[in-house]
């Protein structure tokens, strides 16, 4: 019996409740974040970066990824965390954002995670000293604490926008 890929869609899905979000969690330095993982395209070991001249500090450079050149942001720097050692442990991780691919350095992935709307609650207000606009929400699961990233608003931000002349089309 061959099938179309159609029957698995049911009338009554609208209906039912929403599903958890993933999340990819990872580390930088002692907390622990995550990015909704329709977002993530692959995770792999750090690669050696090309420099590009004049671009900032959280911009480590580029990539040439089976023929597209990826832009890679350190996100301790881009958090203004203390600087890492890159080691056997860092990780890249390459992300589908904005309709184009980015790369992003951080201290170790952990593992997805099911969040479901309970388990989210509003990132807190600092006033004007902090600023929390890529952040979320925050992700409670046991004793764990995630901050969860909009990484389309942050990686589309004024302060990114140079991305756009970074990357190569």
């Amino acid at each position: 019996m061959s099938t179309t890929g159609h029957e698995s869609a049911k009338p009554t899905e609208a209906a039912a409740p929403a599903a958890p979000d993933e999340f990819l969690t990872f580390t930088l330095g002692q907390e622990e974040y995550g990015v909704d993982i329709l977002k993530v395209q692959e995770i792999r070991g750090y690669d050696t970066v090309t420099r590009i001249p004049e671009a900032p500090d959280f911009i480590k450079g580029v990539i040439n990824l089976r023929g597209t050149i990826v832009p890679v942001v350190d996100m301790r720097l881009k958090f203004h965390l203390a600087s890492a050692e890159y080691n056997e442990f860092t990780v890249m991780i390459i992300l589908n954002v904005a309709r184009r691919v980015v790369g992003m350095v951080v201290d170790g992935v952990s593992d997805v995670m099911q969040l479901s709307a309970e388990q989210i609650r509003p990132a807190p207000e600092f006033g004007s000293s902090v600023n929390t606009r890529f952040i979320t929400g925050i992700g409670t699961l046991e004793q764990r604490m995630l901050i969860l990233i909009d990484i389309e608003k942050l990686m589309s931000s004024q302060d990114m926008a140079l991305m756009d002349s970074v990357a190569i089309h």
